[in-house]
């Protein structure tokens, strides 16, 4: 196929360089930034563009991989009559699109992506959509040229996964920087933790998460959290979020 990417940052780069990788043809990438549409042309060895106006209107797809707050206005910006254009938001509906084309849909990677990871991830999941049966299916056929695992995932259930997603993967690495920046003030190496995060990550491939929960909050160890508590002290951001997930583990919601 052939496509235009809108937009050059990590999901564009990383689709970029996929989308690539399959052997389709990427013609043009277009970022108001004309710096990043540049670098990002280089890359994959087609046109650049910062301006909407010269949109090249000969692509097969259009794949819109900006920032999910700039979606709803789109429709403002340019329309391609009837080609068919995705955008890749999680929490974003596919109809913001509507007024773009006659045929849009949704391919949302359930993946933290960064262009300047060295390694191009194969295995992201897709989860896909589209505003009709025929803009699903080719859809699905391309997505399945860039990864193996691709789910057909209304609007309603991808907000929920990417809630979830949120949960799992940015509220995880804020605590892991929590826990990195403790360790440097207490003159510890945080690195020494790396295999406990990998084990805990391997754990729950076979093992529902809450059956792998374990820590003096699960085992209500009330004399080793007052010592952590103690030692907390002059952490009071981590102090503070120690006490709310301590509270969280040993009173939890009922299922």
């Amino acid at each position: 196929m052939r496509i235009v990417i809108i937009g050059a940052g990590n999901v564009a780069s990383v689709f970029g360089r996929l989308i690539k990788r399959a052997n389709h043809e990427i013609i043009q990438v277009y970022s108001r930034d004309i710096i990043h549409a540049q670098s990002l042309a280089n890359e994959l060895n087609c046109a650049f563009e910062d301006d909407l106006n010269r949109l090249d209107m000969s692509a097969d797809m259009y794949i819109v991989a900006i920032v999910d707050s700039a979606l709803p206005g789109i429709y403002e910006l340019f329309h391609v009559g009837d080609k068919l254009i995705v955008h890749t938001a999680g929490s974003v509906s596919k109809d913001v699109l509507k007024m773009v084309s006659l045929n849009y849909g949704v391919i949302y990677p359930l993946q933290s992506l960064r262009k300047d990871n060295p390694d191009l991830q194969l295995t992201i999941p897709l989860l896909i959509d589209g505003n009709s049966e025929a803009a699903f299916s080719t859809i699905k056929q391309f997505a399945l040229t860039i990864s193996p695992i691709v789910s057909r995932i209304d609007d309603e259930q991808r907000l929920k996964l990417h809630v979830a997603a949120v949960i799992v993967n940015n509220f995880t690495n804020y605590l892991y920087t929590l826990a990195a920046n403790y360790c440097k003030k207490e003159n510890i190496d945080f690195k020494m933790l790396q295999p406990l995060i990998e084990e805990t990550a391997l754990r729950i491939r076979d093992h529902a998460p809450g059956n792998m929960q374990t820590g003096p909050a699960a085992r209500k160890d009330i004399a080793t959290l007052n010592n952590h508590l103690l030692l907390l002290s002059k952490h009071p951001e981590l102090k503070k979020m120690y006490l709310r997930m301590t509270d969280s583990i040993m009173n939890p919601e009922p299922c």
